[in-house]
């Protein structure tokens, strides 16, 4: 995969695995600084004892994602440039049979009952050939508003009709 660049499809998680607690596991402060009218982010994270300030372009599957990593008093005075757009949610890691990495996030707060399956991949047609496991649910890469992003401004989208 080329540096800079993120191929990912994101997936809602019905019922998650139930040995989670074997996976390594942490919490996840997420904020907003900037989101442009065509989907370019500007965020800042902490997780694991880290922080990172993050750029991302506005696509779908495929898209730009530069991700810097700050100390943590950077982290602390760009905090409140974030308040309204904000996320929180526990990542688990889980390692598939095949090799794939699995990130599964349980949201808090506001979107608390949210349970989302991110996974990363090196091309375009890993992607296309990645066959889900069952317990992922529906496949939600391409619709806008389960984005972090929109998540983190709008709150659950509308849940579609059957």
């Amino acid at each position: 995969m080329p540096a800079g660049l993120e191929i990912e499809r994101k997936f809602l998680v019905d019922r998650a695995p139930g040995d989670l607690d074997a996976y390594p596991a942490a919490d996840i402060d997420q904020g907003y600084i900037a989101i442009t009218d065509d989907g370019v982010e500007i965020r800042i994270r902490s997780y694991g004892g880290r922080s990172f300030l993050t750029i991302k372009s506005g696509g779908s599957e495929v898209r730009l994602e530069e991700e810097i990593e700050i100390d943590e008093r950077r982290f602390r005075s760009l905090w409140p440039l974030t308040a309204g757009r904000r996320i929180r949610k526990r990542r688990h890691l889980i390692s598939s049979a095949d090799g794939i990495r699995i990130e599964l996030d349980i949201y808090r707060d506001d979107l608390s009952g949210l349970v989302t399956a991110e996974i990363e991949f090196e091309s375009e047609d890993a992607a296309a050939a990645f066959t889900a496991p069952g317990w992922l649910g529906r496949e939600i890469t391409h619709e806008p508003g389960y984005k972090n992003q929109r998540l983190a401004v709008d709150g659950l989208p509308a849940t579609p009709e059957p």
